[in-house]
């Protein structure tokens, strides 16, 4: 190398990302936004109200969170695949009066315990959730379609089962799963918190786990593939039965009645909470931790705004603004190839 050309300043190596690289970037961005916003959250009301840190207060937000976790994870389940399950509060709804009415009661003289109890009200959800995935693969009906009529069917079942009055549940042991604590939180928060674990390694860790994640993915890719699809759709509708199912235990356990409307206003605040964390509408991408996060964002929001003062009015519109923007930062990478839930 001649002498020149050495003593020549040389000009810094440069190595920009790839169009791929800088593609894969952005869906990283994506989801750690929700892990942000929560944290953003709390900064903010933290330093707005000095009680939203405090012990007590933190006790209640995990237990306005138990339910919808186990609804949000459920629904995880389904949208997913690229599906929609809209049957939670029916599944809940009937729930709640059967389980009700088979504990010890002010309504009639059943005691099954609660053993017995809670094997029936979870075959209940998952009966539910089988019967949805089996109309939606076999029947070829649209998932929106047969979940919305099961919703109704849901509620029909509870008002008939209905006995003229909410039935008390008087089975102690029952009821202290929502009144007892450990270490200061409610039982249902620790049973939240399983259920979320539990999504978590099924869905990254097994097999059941990445054909749900494949079908959302690419499902014709699947089904040339000789995947069996309509098998793993079918089991996500049962789990998200299941845990409906579960939810309307737990709504039971706090009310300590069974009643038609205890699902009433959770289905959609867990959607968004689906969507608010992560998860994609056209499924493949998101999971069971993304929805939790979805959760504490809407409980934390919820809280605070409160705890501040804000307008019952106003906090409808600032959850409303979050979900869009939240929706907007998470799959703008994906937005070619959104499509409408199937």
């Amino acid at each position: 190398m001649a002498l020149k050309e050495m003593l020549m300043p040389r000009r810094p190596v440069v190595n920009p990302m790839s169009p791929q690289e800088r593609r894969s970037a952005l869906p990283r961005a994506g989801y750690w936004a929700p892990v942000l916003m929560l944290v953003g959250l709390v900064i903010v009301f933290a330093a707005a109200n000095d009680q939203f840190l405090a012990i007590g207060n933190m006790r209640t937000i995990a237990n306005q969170a138990a339910i919808p976790v186990v609804l949000a994870v459920g629904l995880t389940f389904v949208i997913l695949t690229g599906s929609i399950d809209l049957s939670a509060e029916g599944v809940m709804a009937t729930t709640s009066i059967s389980v009700s009415l088979l504990l010890a009661n002010s309504a009639n003289a059943n005691d099954y315990g609660v053993l017995g109890a809670l094997l029936i009200g979870l075959s209940i959800g998952t009966a539910f959730g089988l019967l949805n995935g089996l109309l939606y693969t076999l029947v070829r009906m649209p998932s929106l379609i047969v979940t919305l009529g099961m919703w109704f069917i849901g509620l029909g079942l509870a008002s008939y089962l209905f006995p003229g009055r909410q039935p008390v549940v008087e089975d102690a042991s029952f009821r202290s799963w929502a009144l007892g604590d450990w270490f200061g939180v409610s039982r249902l928060v620790y049973v939240a918190l399983l259920i979320a674990v539990a999504a978590v390694v099924v869905l990254r860790y097994t097999h059941v786990g990445r054909m749900i994640y494949g079908i959302g993915a690419a499902e014709d890719l699947m089904r040339l593939a000789g995947i069996r699809v309509n098998r793993y759709k079918v089991i996500a509708f049962a789990i998200s039965g299941t845990l409906a199912g579960l939810a309307g235990l737990m709504a039971t356990a706090q009310l300590g009645v069974g009643n038609v409307t205890s699902g009433a206003d959770r289905l959609f605040p867990a959607l968004s909470a689906v969507v608010l964390g992560g998860t994609l509408l056209s499924g493949g991408r998101g999971g069971a931790f993304q929805s939790v996060l979805g959760v504490l964002i809407l409980v934390v929001l919820g809280n605070g705004m409160i705890l501040t003062g804000v307008s019952p009015y106003i906090q409808q519109g600032v959850i409303g603004a979050v979900i869009v923007v939240a929706v907007v930062v998470t799959g703008w990478t994906s937005r070619g190839r959104l499509r409408v839930a199937k």
